[in-house]
């Protein structure tokens, strides 16, 4: 008889969703998927919303990532404006960028991922966490508090919050940088380099143990996609967005984001409420593609700055120019907070960031506009539609995770064959097919969607907790 294993609530990600296993008479793994089982109806909500508010809803979609949908938001509303954005608010939009982005990748890094490479993959799950971590490694668990408040920080100087800023606004930003905050944030400069320095040292030391898990981790050739600027270096918040081959061979380009739609497709699967975008020139679902840090890392030439640079060719030179192990996402979010840290930095010493003048003012010039930006997690697209009234009729995202949802499936299913084993199923059999979910670092609040009608239990309970009535929608 066939079996199915379920691993019901995936670890150390942000989200909910499950894994199941497909075994067959024999107890081979013959099937596995990804399941995202909650949903989110930011789409529909915001019909009816006036085009300015956007931003600050949208920031509300994750409480990891809000920056992200903040500035995505922003930008499409910057498109239905048809404005230039002043050049002071536009390098205070990428330092806000790159404080996300370096407080998502160490989260994601140091406390998500870490203990499977400190305490090993089959290591005890009651230690193998983030207390573990702190217990284990006091210090390199404190690295990671540290680079997440620098990140912070700087959001909250910028935004005036830490979590759900709404200082990015249609058409560039709602205050100029005050001198005294400038400071703050170049004092905390030094620190940020000393604390990552000691995490990439930490993981030099852990990173050769896990040969089987580069060997199974989601590793096969597909498309990498994400954000470059012309001259190919490293790019999160405007620029071409390139898709590359499996040898970082340039295959497709995207100049206008308003025709996104020509380069990728959405599919739907009844097992999940994550959509499935492919490549259209290969269809469904050959269409395969990556985005996030390690994508940035293939499809971009150079980082552009000096530490990232030294780091990545220290990265080509052992994993060579394309490398296909999504387990390496792990060292290319180390780059990217290496690169992001150096980024502020150089921002912040440019004398036009002081400049008052940080937003232009317009009223809709078009119904319709699409915002690009490169999220920690990868390519994020926002498209609205607008009525005459500047009230949203319509609203289509397109969310990092979605874009790795085939890799994500294929990963897991090449990772249940390597390691599962029907006869005796052992824990870290199971962890390292989680595993493989936290190389992506999904955020499934920001991705999901319904397919038809979702499913809906309604129960009527007495004063004593009894069940009185059940509704319910299949």
């Amino acid at each position: 008889m066939t079996r199915t294993i379920t691993i019901e609530g995936v670890t150390r990600i942000e989200g909910h969703a499950r894994i199941t296993i497909q075994l067959d008479e024999q107890d081979q793994v013959r099937d596995a998927q990804f399941h995202v089982t909650q949903f989110r109806g930011f789409e529909k909500f915001v019909e009816g919303r006036p085009m300015t508010e956007m931003p600050g809803i949208m920031a509300r979609i994750c409480g990891i990532c809000p920056v992200s949908h903040l500035l995505a938001a922003a930008k499409a509303c910057d498109d239905i404006l048809a404005v230039r954005i002043p050049s002071p608010a536009v390098k205070l939009r990428r330092i806000l960028h790159m404080a996300q982005l370096v407080q998502s990748h160490a989260l994601s890094f140091f406390h998500l991922s870490s203990p499977d490479l400190i305490f090993g993959m089959d290591g005890d799950p009651t230690t193998r966490n983030l207390f573990g971590l702190i217990r284990r490694q006091p210090e390199f668990a404190c690295d990671g508090i540290m680079l997440r408040k620098f990140g912070q920080d700087i959001i909250g100087l910028l935004g005036g919050k830490k979590i759900h800023p709404a200082w990015v606004v249609p058409g560039g930003v709602s205050a100029p940088l005050a001198p005294e905050h400038r400071e703050a944030m170049l004092r905390m400069v030094p620190e940020a380099y000393q604390r990552l320095g000691r995490g990439l040292e930490y993981f030099h030391e852990v990173e050769d143990r896990y040969p089987a898990e580069v060997d199974a981790f989601a590793n096969f050739p597909t498309l990498f996609a994400g954000l470059v600027q012309p001259d190919g270096l490293l790019e999160h918040y405007d620029g071409v967005w390139r898709f590359v081959d499996e040898r970082a061979r340039p295959v497709a380009e995207l100049n206008d984001p308003r025709r996104y739609g020509e380069l990728i497709g959405e599919a739907v699967e009844n097992f999940s409420y994550l959509k499935f975008p492919y490549f259209k020139a290969r269809g469904y679902p050959r269409g395969i593609y990556r985005v996030g840090p390690l994508a940035r890392l293939v499809v971009g030439q150079r980082c552009g700055t000096p530490r990232a640079d030294q780091e990545l060719g220290v990265f080509r030179t052992k994993l060579g120019r394309a490398p296909q192990s999504s387990f390496h996402y792990h060292w290319a979010r180390l780059i990217e907070i290496l690169y992001g840290i150096e980024m502020i930095a150089r921002l912040l010493e440019d004398p036009e960031i002081l400049e008052p003048h940080v937003r232009a003012r317009a009223r809709p010039n078009r119904l319709e506009g699409v915002g690009i930006a490169e999220a920690p997690r990868g390519t994020l697209i926002h498209h609205y539609r607008i009525d005459e009234h500047a009230r949203m009729v319509w609203a289509n995202l397109i969310i990092a995770t979605g874009h790795n949802n085939l890799a994500m499936n294929q990963g897991v299913k090449q990772a249940a064959e390597r390691f599962v084993r029907g006869k005796k199923i052992q824990e870290g059999m199971l962890n390292r097919v989680e595993a493989v979910i936290r190389c992506f670092d999904p955020c499934l609040s920001c991705s999901t969607h319904a397919l038809g009608q979702m499913p809906l239990r309604v129960e009527l309970l007495g004063t004593q907790g009894e069940v009185l009535d059940v509704s319910q929608r299949p």
